[in-house]
């Protein structure tokens, strides 16, 4: 019984071939360039391809060769078998003559006849390859020598028409066989080529194997040039998304380490100067903070008349500082928001969120501005769970919640809906404010624009919100956008809807 020690080894086996292969197949890439890889792809998948193509030619050449030789037989045996027709009847009738009218003269033109067929028989069994066809010409030779023996012979006065021509016809007994024979042999040559011909197309079709081959070479070689620029790829994606904490040390062809190199070089640089411009504003931000909450709590304690009652122009003095304060206080902590923005690190540590329970702190964080306006929210409490960074998300819903509450009427509606896809999560924030113009849906996320400010806003934004809000989502690989709030609630007239959009990757819905 195979022990459980066994079937670990015998698991371990493939798993080492493989990392073998892995590492031969590294090892080979960080020797050979792209240019290299390339022409070394082009010569194993034309190869096949060459190889196949000579056999065929081959193979063609070899069949034309035979359909040539079996053209120029058939030609000959069918050229052989009228001269020799033609030939014996020359032969049989001068003969016939002679022995009739006993004229020298006739004698003569059948040696000439003779001599004609012999030099036909020599010339035919020159060329032919045929055993059978060979041995039935000399007997056509030796019979027609007997012939003229006898003609020549003085008993030939004793002979009649009769006789003679009885003579001659063991001569035309061979000659039907010589012409069944080639008959025979055009016949073999024709089937010869028949197979040939079947053979070489059988043999083209057993190569096509060569076709898959060829696919699969090139979808190897096409993958170890794409994988290294692939990997390079996502790890210039990773760059673009702020993400300068992952070391970039590629292995792969030469123009990949070189790239690799420059930006892993400009990875370093940038995660530097990331961390100058963090740490300077998280400085300057506390720095800021300390004199700050110190000026608005003497503010504080002057407008409440604790130091003593203040006339008319000293209350709106008072009133300037304290809107003042308040308002620097706002920068401050957009300026810390968008300090979340520069550091990478907050990119990391994905966890799983209760969608509507963040929402609700969201919510609660701004509760005093919601009731001092008396607006109603209405959230969407399904419960849904997504992976992603919550400190990052918390910093978007805030961003936008503020922004609806800044503009929405007194006794207004506030609307926060989600629906989710296999591809995506949409999240809406709906208000009735006035709303933004089409012409500034894009503009409305550069960073320090402003609009118009509401009716009886006393603090006026950085305008910074949504810049940060768009930065994080870029990071997030989610997307923003405005639209009038008509478009996604008929029951609002007026206001805007943000829509945010992340991916749904790694969701869990509890129903």
């Amino acid at each position: 019984m195979t022990s459980h020690n066994d079937l670990k080894k015998s698991k371990q086996v493939p798993r080492k071939l493989s990392l073998s292969f892995f590492n031969f197949s590294q090892s080979v890439l960080n020797k050979v360039s792209l240019k290299k890889l390339t022409l070394i792809g082009f010569t194993f998948v034309a190869m096949p391809l060459v190889m196949a193509l000579i056999f065929g030619a081959n193979k063609a050449s070899e069949l034309a060769k035979k359909s040539t030789n079996a053209i120029y037989n058939v030609a000959q045996l069918t050229q052989l078998n009228s001269k020799l027709d033609d030939t014996i009847a020359k032969l049989e009738r001068s003969a016939s003559q002679f022995v009739v009218l006993k004229d020298n003269e006739l004698l003569a033109v059948f040696s000439d006849q003779h001599k004609v067929l012999k030099d036909i028989i020599q010339e035919t069994s020159a060329k032919q390859q045929d055993k059978v066809l060979k041995e039935q010409l000399t007997s056509l030779q030796g019979e027609s020598e007997r012939i003229k023996e006898l003609l020549l012979n003085d008993s030939i006065d004793a002979f009649s028409l009769e006789q003679i021509q009885q003579e001659f016809e063991p001569l035309q007994l061979i000659n039907a066989q010589l012409d069944k024979r080639s008959t025979f042999v055009v016949n073999q040559q024709v089937l010869d080529i028949q197979h040939s011909t079947e053979e070489i197309s059988d043999n083209i079709l057993e190569r096509l194997y060569i076709i898959p081959i060829t696919l699969l070479i090139a979808g190897i070689f096409i993958i170890l040039i794409t994988k290294p620029l692939k990997r390079l790829t996502d790890k210039i994606q990773l760059l673009e998304q702020g993400n300068f904490e992952q070391e970039i040390n590629l292995h792969g062809p030469a123009e990949v380490r070189e790239i690799a190199d420059a930006l892993e070089n400009m990875r370093q640089r940038l995660h530097a100067l990331e961390l100058q411009k963090s740490s300077f504003i998280r400085h300057i931000s506390h720095e800021l903070k300390t004199p700050l909450a110190a000026i608005r709590e003497g503010t504080e304690l002057i407008y409440d008349n604790s130091v003593g009652p203040l006339n008319e122009d000293q209350q709106e003095i008072c009133d300037i500082i304290r809107v003042s304060v308040n308002r620097l206080q706002r920068l401050i902590e957009d300026l810390l928001d968008f300090n979340i923005v520069l550091d990478s690190t907050s990119l990391h540590g994905l966890e799983k969120i209760s969608l509507s329970g963040l929402i609700n702190d969201a919510c609660n964080v701004r509760k005093l501005d919601i009731k001092s306006k008396n607006l109603i929210m209405k959230c969407n409490n399904s419960p849904y769970f997504i992976y992603s960074n919550s400190k990052q998300l918390s910093v978007i819903l805030d961003n936008i919640l503020s922004n609806a509450i800044k503009y929405s009427p007194v006794d207004g509606e506030i609307t926060i809906t989600y629906s989710s896809t296999k591809e995506c999560i949409t999240i809406n924030i709906i208000d009735q404010g006035p709303g933004i113009d089409p012409s500034l849906s894009d503009k409305v996320f550069d960073a320090f624009y402003q609009g118009k400010a509401p009716i009886n806003s006393q603090i006026k934004g950085s305008g910074l919100g949504l810049t940060i809000v768009k930065e994080l989502l870029l990071r997030l690989n989610g997307n923003i956008k405005v639209v009038p709030a008509r478009k996604i609630s008929a029951a609002n007239e007026s206001g805007a809807c943000i829509t945010i959009t992340l991916p749904n990757t790694q969701t869990d819905i509890e129903l």
